[in-house]
């Protein structure tokens, strides 16, 4: 354990812990997550996106740090492995990005095509 997030924690050994599902209560999860999506709608992001938190006990709560819209996708990366808790495997997740940029590429075709 370390006091900061570095590049040893990162990618050598297992210096990072994932706690999937997060210690949170029904309504503190579901605070974030509508938190998350107001930040992801808000900024007109497309496509995969995480929305990292601080949390401020007995002060503030949840504070948006960054949203981070190209996130790591290496077997060791957080994005893939928080989808792989929530139940999501890693090809049906890429499977699900890819007919989502299939999509988002047909609608703009037929709003370019006008």
């Amino acid at each position: 354990s370390h006091e900061f997030y570095d590049y040893d924690d990162k990618y050598i050994g297992d210096g990072a812990k994932l706690l999937v599902p997060a210690p949170l209560s029904a309504t503190e999860v579901a605070e974030v997550q509508q938190l998350a999506i107001q930040i992801y709608r808000t900024l007109r992001s497309d496509g995969m996106a995480r929305v990292d938190f601080f949390y401020e006990v007995g002060k503030r709560g949840f504070l948006c740090n960054e949203i981070n819209t190209i996130p790591g996708f290496t077997p060791i990366s957080m994005y893939p492995k928080l989808w792989q808790a929530s139940g999501v495997s890693y090809p049906e997740l890429l499977d699900e990005l890819i007919d989502l940029a299939i999509a988002r590429h047909a609608k703009r075709r037929r709003n370019t095509s006008r």
